[in-house]
């Protein structure tokens, strides 16, 4: 605990950043965490209260992420050639995000309720093209701004744990506020919860715009053309292979988006959710102050791969007992949360590692597509494991019923209830979906053999500590 709280007000020796500026770079991400984690959680949920089809809304987020395909590429592509006058290469492009994503965010959630379903899917494409625009303009540089900030990689690998914890953080406010103000009790409304959600999130993100420092940023970027970058992809082989088994895993991670209807169908009150939080929230927490020692034991995709069948095997154990009993959902639910946590702190700790590999094997300086990769599978998974409940319970073979309501209240009032085979698809969808993503991301990931001991040997060649020679000849592995 000492070497914990050491972080937070003394740097240690060889570590570049300040305490200050680690401080205002956790503090970005609990923000964008929270804006995340509204629209991936709470959108699907949002969309099912407004009485639209649910196949239909499925089909138009869907849709939008062909948009997305494009403006992702174009944006790694964008990045890696502009030039600010500052010469800063990440910074601007927070700054110039800062203020569109909590816009677009609140734009999302104010579909015309009086309005017919045409109207409100129309508005929902516009909407949505517009938030997942401004949240690749902030995505790619926060993550890739670690690189610029030290070439220490413990220091990075600390740093993005941490900056996973308050990650967390801003994912458990945003869950509480939108929870609660929706529910039974305060019989509010999510445009509400859009504008708190989105002026608390921008008010934490702007000390990271003043506070974080671009040190360096390696050599001249590459001028990339799509087929420069399409081969620059495919030589890139630990970035692929990390990233298919991530869309797997991510894709199938509806949890979030049905979270709140699972409370309120299956455990009788949307407000059940806060409890089940409540109880996962000190094992995971616990475990989350671990990982960054953890990782200096063991290589963090070696905890990895353990976690994510820790996680299949507490799945299958929540989906047999069933929903009837609170007390073992509870306790499994719990025992589950530790190595979903542990795998949530690692998640996005490999991408700087193959944009170490990449640099290290092509020669190709190219962050800005490395991390546009990241950003584009984050939203592209985001948006299918929102649409993918969506669509399974608009199948008619479900026999789920929509309801158009502002809250749960107005649910109970108009006596909102499901049959129970729809029930009974509800529950798997939320338990077993996940883990089915889970067995198929563990199976990908088993070819990742990229380790943390010759990512640091790869930094060093890359920012000229070593020859390319000498590296070779200390790696583990010929890659």
């Amino acid at each position: 605990m000492n070497k914990i709280k050491s972080l937070f007000v003394s740097s240690p020796d060889g570590w570049m950043t300040t305490p200050k500026e680690r401080k205002s770079y956790y503090l970005y991400f609990a923000g964008q965490n929270m804006i995340y984690t509204l629209v991936t959680s709470f959108l699907t949920t949002y969309l099912l209260f407004q009485g639209i089809d649910p196949t239909k809304s499925g089909i138009v987020m869907i849709i939008v992420k062909v948009w997305d395909a494009v403006n992702d590429a174009l944006f790694g592509v964008i990045f890696d050639k502009v030039k600010f006058k500052s010469g800063k290469k990440f910074l601007p492009w927070l700054k110039i995000s800062s203020v569109m994503i909590p816009v677009t965010t609140i734009l999302l959630f104010v579909i015309p309720t009086g309005s017919s379903e045409s109207v409100k899917l129309a508005f929902l494409a516009i909407a949505y093209i517009l938030w997942d625009t401004a949240y690749t303009l902030c995505d790619v540089p926060i993550y890739g701004v670690i690189t610029s900030m030290t070439d220490n990689i413990p220091e990075r690998t600390s740093m993005l744990s941490y900056k996973s914890i308050w990650s967390g953080v801003g994912s458990g406010l945003t869950t509480i506020i939108g929870t609660v103000l929706v529910g039974e009790y305060v019989k509010s409304n999510y445009s509400v919860v859009a504008v708190v959600v989105a002026l608390v999130a921008f008010l934490i993100m702007i000390p990271a715009l003043f506070n974080v420092k671009e040190r360096f940023n390696g050599e001249e970027d590459e001028a990339f053309t799509l087929k420069r970058m399409f081969s620059y992809l495919f030589k890139n082989r630990y970035l692929l292979i990390y990233y298919s088994g991530f869309f797997f895993y991510s894709s199938a991670n509806v949890v979030g988006a049905l979270t709140l209807f699972v409370s309120y169908y299956l455990f009788h009150n949307s407000q059940f959710s806060l409890i089940v939080q409540a109880c996962n929230l000190l094992p995971q927490a616990i475990f989350a102050f671990l990982v960054p020692q953890m990782v200096k034991k063991w290589d963090k995709m070696t905890i990895f791969k353990i976690s994510n069948i820790a996680i299949i095997v507490f799945s299958v154990i929540v989906w047999v007992c069933g929903y009837n009993s609170i007390v073992l959902y509870l306790i499994f639910t719990s025992l589950r949360s530790i190595p979903l946590g542990i795998v949530g702190i690692l998640m996005f700790m490999f991408t700087p590692d193959c944009a170490e590999y990449g640099k290290f094997t092509t020669g190709i300086e190219a962050k800005g597509i490395t991390f546009a990769i990241q950003t584009f599978m984050a939203k592209l998974t985001g948006a299918i494991s929102a649409a993918l409940p969506l669509f399974i319970l608009g199948l008619k073979s479900v026999g789920w019923i929509s309801y158009s309501a502002e809250n749960f209240d107005e649910l109970n009032q108009i006596g909102a209830s499901q049959n129970s085979h729809a029930l009974g698809i509800l529950w798997f969808i939320y338990v077993m979906v996940p883990a089915i993503g889970c067995a198929v991301g563990a199976v990908v990931w088993h070819f990742y053999k990229l380790n943390d001991k010759d990512v640091q040997i790869m930094a060093n060649c890359n920012f000229g500590e070593i020859t390319k020679e000498e590296a070779q000849k200390t790696l583990s592995r010929k890659y």
